[in-house]
């Protein structure tokens, strides 16, 4: 239940995640549940040249477990922070 009340804490925040396939994702994390599924909207794919097929994908559903690590929360200054 740790994970999941910071998880909360997060919604309507930029996140980055990382995917065990190696793929990392910036978007606006807009839910959460208990199981760590993660709804991210307006994303951004890290690596958009290795992964051009995702290139059109504005919103996406991940399943929680599919997520390596959650690698950073941009901040209000416009920095990126380390979580």
């Amino acid at each position: 239940m740790l994970f999941f009340s910071f998880f909360k804490t997060l919604v309507n925040h930029t996140v980055t995640i990382e995917l065990k396939n190696d793929i990392s994702i910036r978007g606006t994390l807009k839910s959460v549940d208990q199981y760590l599924n993660i709804k991210l909207d307006d994303i951004q794919v890290l690596n958009e040249d290795k992964y051009p097929h995702l290139s059109s994908v504005k919103n996406v559903f991940i399943r929680g477990s599919v997520v390596r690590r959650e690698a950073g929360l941009a901040k209000q200054g416009g920095g990126q922070g380390r979580v």
